[in-house]
């Protein structure tokens, strides 16, 4: 962030501040994504400006910038959904947060900036046990955690779960949320690496998928089979976990990181009575903001009890937004990224 001087005085008076930002200035390659100097923002109605401390990275914003989702935002346009870091101004009729607090909120895009005007009605305090490096990673992948876990499936006390992808951000997010609640975790990935991760989460026990028979071990150590399957992934690995599923067992459709969505035999639904859900967090949190302001406190109390530990994610600066997202496409990424002005 830099002062500019005008210049057009006897002194060359100090008028304003040059805030850096990335922006996708056309869908498809991420060498479309570039930094940029712009006009800070200004809190309007209802708005607060935050200094960014750290944005979080995720896998759907590459897909965004390559054009492959849903969404497609007009260009060109500044990517990133979360963010943390501290209030700098504050717009008409804003009460609820001031100048100085530390928050963290989900901003749809801007995030991937020094600073982003927000809606107000969407900043949360930053627990003080978070630094701002967890707080910019918390909420998407563990709104979707706890979402997928207590709203569209429920845990019993020392059911199995199984975790496809446990080494990413949603993967480790649900490795926690499950352990938090009771629940005993496989965790299942493709390196090491990530199989550590999701050890030091809490994890019971692991299978490197890419190496292993996934529904064998699976049902091995989980006694006969889990419970619920929790699968960001998708691909070739989502059949055997459903089939790696006991009596009653529920199998959460998150996403599909590997690339290609899973074609399911429906009679691998039908024997057995298992049953299978979408979870969309992001639609049904947009749809329902108190229901999903429910979600948010009941998360931030569990980090205040200490039985929630986000992981302290690797920084990266603002200009290897790209490089960041080519690597969450290529699922080279441990855990979580954020970048930090």
């Amino acid at each position: 962030m830099q002062q500019v001087g005008r210049g057009d005085g006897p002194h060359g008076g100090l008028v304003s501040l040059v805030v850096r930002v990335v922006v996708c200035r056309e869908l498809g390659s991420l060498d479309n994504v570039v930094v940029e100097d712009r006009d800070p923002p200004v809190a309007g109605p209802g708005q607060v400006v935050v200094e960014v401390r750290a944005a979080g990275v995720n896998y759907v914003d590459g897909l965004i910038c390559q054009g492959r989702y849903q969404m497609k935002p007009n260009v060109p346009y500044v990517p990133g959904g979360e963010v943390a870091g501290v209030v700098v101004s504050v717009g008409d009729g804003v009460h609820r947060v001031g100048e100085g607090d530390r928050v963290m909120a989900m901003t749809g895009f801007g995030a991937f900036a020094e600073q982003v005007a927000v809606s107000a009605a969407s900043v949360d305090s930053v627990p003080e046990s978070l630094g701002f490096g967890q707080a910019a990673a918390f909420i998407q992948s563990y709104s979707t955690a706890w979402f997928a876990l207590t709203r569209r499936v429920t845990l019993s006390e020392g059911d199995w779960v199984l975790v496809l992808g446990a080494g990413g951000g949603i993967g480790l997010a649900a490795v926690d949320v499950a352990v938090a609640l009771g629940a005993q975790v496989v965790a299942a990935a493709s390196t090491e690496d990530k199989l550590d991760a999701a050890r030091r989460m809490g994890a019971h026990a692991t299978v490197a998928y890419e190496h292993e028979d996934l529904k064998s071990r699976v049902r091995a150590v989980s006694g006969g089979g889990v419970d619920v399957v929790v699968d960001p992934v998708g691909g070739h690995h989502s059949e055997p976990a459903l089939r790696a599923t006991r009596m009653f067992g529920r199998f959460c459709v998150i996403g599909f990181a590997s690339g290609p969505i899973a074609s399911i035999p429906l009679n691998q639904v039908l024997l057995n009575n298992r049953t299978v859900v979408g979870v969309d967090w992001g639609s049904w949190a947009m749809g329902d903001p108190a229901g999903n302001r429910a979600v948010l406190d009941e998360l931030v109390a569990m980090v205040e009890d200490g039985r929630l530990h986000p992981v302290e994610p690797v920084q990266r600066r603002l200009d290897e937004a790209a490089a960041v997202m080519a690597e969450l496409l290529d699922r080279t990424v441990t855990g979580k990224v954020v970048l930090v002005p």
